[in-house]
């Protein structure tokens, strides 16, 4: 069943195949080693505790650094984005969403569903501006805009996610289109993806993905 997706789908969806929807869901699936294209091998799953946790607190620094902007003013953060905080072309995208059209001659585009057939959110991507992606609820009010760093879509890159109240809601740090590392608005690790599944702190399989 494809869920409806806030925070890290983006996540999840904004990677380069960012057209495709995802399911995500719970599984304890046998652990093995995860080698990416080339010579360089995902070893999360071999590596000691220490190293782990090393490795989480300095994607945590690259992410969370005095620049880092946790809540923007609600009024500035709106007037920013005043021309997006209401899709004026909902009905439109709703309609093309859903004969699951994910790209137009402007856009890049992708519904979230409820039992496969309800749509209940999208998002956005308007091809004059990659770096921006926006996320309306079906009747197209802006909930999130996810700001990606200035060197997307080039790895590695950065990505921030703001609630339209201008409160941070996630960060992601991309490897590669293989590995995200994914963390919390408090900087809380909440695991690292490697292809289609999700990993914890501990090296234990949490989530799985149909997007990669």
């Amino acid at each position: 069943m494809k869920k409806f997706l806030i925070l890290f789908c983006m996540l999840m969806l904004i990677t380069p195949a960012f057209g495709e929807e995802a399911v995500m869901q719970k599984t304890e699936e046998p652990q093995e080693q995860r080698v990416l294209v080339g010579e360089a091998v995902f070893d999360w799953l071999d590596i000691s505790q220490v190293k782990r946790d090393n490795i989480i607190k300095s994607y945590r620094n690259l992410l969370f650094d005095q620049n880092t902007v946790y809540k923007y003013a609600k009024k500035d953060f709106r007037k920013e984005y005043k021309d997006f905080l209401k899709d004026k072309n909902y009905k439109e995208h709703y309609r093309i969403i859903t004969s699951g059209i994910k790209e137009t001659e402007n856009e890049n585009l992708c519904g979230f569903y409820y039992k496969e057939d309800l749509l209940v959110s999208y998002a956005i991507q308007y091809k004059n501006d990659m770096k921006t992606v926006y996320y309306y609820d079906g009747f197209g009010h802006l909930k999130f805009v996810d700001k990606f760093s200035d060197n997307y879509p080039n790895f590695p890159y950065k990505s921030k996610q703001y609630k339209a109240n201008g409160m941070l809601s996630s960060a992601i740090y991309f490897i590669d289109h293989d590995t995200q590392y994914m963390f919390q608005k408090n900087g809380e690790f909440k695991g690292v993806w490697y292809k289609d599944k999700m990993y914890d702190r501990n090296a234990k399989q949490t989530l799985t993905r149909t997007n990669w």
